[in-house]
């Protein structure tokens, strides 16, 4: 399965550059986690201060809830993600609480005749 999600980041170049930074390579513990819970692939893309996120899941293996609640107790992935929202803001569409928001396709050039 695809995934692709949304997420803002402060306006300040300097806060920009420092998150890009942290993903030149992620913490080994984070990538050992996104793959334990069937995330097969995942990029990042940057437009000033919007984030896209596509994401690809082993459907065998992938569940949101379950991935979320590991990552819950996970000390590690509770450390990165309170480094990231350091730097993170969520778009104003984002719900209260959450970080990623999921974005709706509007387009698949495979559908068109």
């Amino acid at each position: 399965m695809r995934y692709c999600l949304a997420l803002d980041l402060k306006d300040d170049p300097v806060l920009i550059r420092e998150y890009e930074q942290y993903h030149r390579r992620i913490w080994p513990e984070i990538a050992a986690h996104l793959r334990q819970h069937g995330v097969t692939g995942m990029e990042i893309y940057r437009l000033g201060t919007r984030l896209v996120m596509l994401m690809e899941t082993d459907d065998a293996v992938y569940s949101p809830e379950q991935m979320a609640h590991a990552a819950g107790i996970n000390p590690k992935v509770q450390e990165w993600e309170a480094l990231m929202w350091q730097f993170q803001a969520a778009t104003p569409w984002t719900a209260a609480g959450e970080k990623w928001a999921p974005m709706t396709r509007i387009f698949d050039l495979g559908q068109q005749d």
